[in-house]
């Protein structure tokens, strides 16, 4: 997409921005008809999601000029809530694998966890805070794959001084959550797959300040609450159903724990064997 907005004229070299702007337009149209169906079924007495609350905000704000609420920026949140979403969640979950294939003990550990928790019903949020131990290995993922290193870039709204160095307004920062959540004055095992870090000396599951995977203050992820209920109830239940094995040929110490280069920092590509449990 750089290329082809620098060099437009040869587009016809690159094709492939063809498909990411085909994509763009098919979730567009998605979200545009999603937006219609909820206008049509409004009740700000019953609020079934973001979209509604948007909308009825909307509605409220009509005769107000410049006001956040309108059409546009509503495209724009929810499609990157969709986009980011999906992204961040795949990425997290591709690691999430890859790291329980690099260390069977601790998969082994998480899925007598589930047994014991859940057994062979539908996992619910409800058992998050029964499984201490598969929370604490879902956050670990989180912390040792840092898959947003860099964050998104922010803008200083006003002068800010930050131990003694003066930002003046308008100055773009680029936050390195990756030195947060490997800093080594922090963490015990800072450049290892460690899920102790989030446990106490009783096996209890303890939050840390130096986790922020999601950023911190009023820019936080605004979809923490989400991805952690989807990260939970995706790799409980794959691994409640399945044994993840390395492909034939190859051993755990075969598995690259090195990142690929992307828009986040996804795992190398693997193979695996998949094995229902029994």
């Amino acid at each position: 997409m750089k290329l082809y907005n620098v060099f437009p004229a040869l587009g016809f070299l690159l094709g492939s921005h063809k498909i990411v702007l085909k994509n763009k337009d098919e979730v567009t149209a998605f979200i545009n008809a999603t937006f219609k169906k909820h206008l049509r079924d409004l009740d700000a007495n019953d609020r079934r999601s973001f979209i509604d609350s948007f909308l009825i905000r909307q509605q409220e704000e009509k005769n107000k000029t410049n006001s956040y609420f309108h059409n546009e920026n509503l495209l724009g949140v929810v499609s990157n809530l969709f986009a980011a979403g999906t992204e961040t969640i795949a990425t997290t979950l591709h690691w999430g694998l890859l790291l329980m294939m690099k260390y069977p003990e601790i998969q082994n550990n998480v899925q007598e966890e589930i047994t014991k928790v859940v057994g062979s019903a539908q996992p619910r949020m409800e058992h998050r805070t029964k499984m201490p131990y598969t929370d604490a290995v879902i956050h670990e993922v989180q912390r040792f794959a840092s898959i947003i290193p860099t964050n998104l870039p922010r803008t200083t709204v006003v002068d800010v001084t930050l131990k003694g160095y003066f930002v003046p307004k308008g100055t773009h920062i680029i936050p390195l959550l990756f030195s947060v959540l490997h800093d080594e004055s922090q963490w015990e095992e800072p450049h290892k797959f460690y899920p102790e870090h989030f446990l106490d000396s009783e096996g209890k599951f303890v939050k840390k300040d130096a986790f922020m995977p999601f950023s911190a203050g009023r820019r936080i992820c605004v979809a923490e609450t989400l991805t952690k209920m989807e990260l939970f109830l995706f790799f409980t239940s794959l691994l409640q159903k399945f044994n993840f094995q390395p492909a034939p040929g190859t051993s755990k110490d075969d598995l690259d724990l090195t990142p690929a280069i992307g828009f986040t920092a996804p795992s190398m590509p693997y193979n695996f064997r998949a094995l229902p449990r029994l």
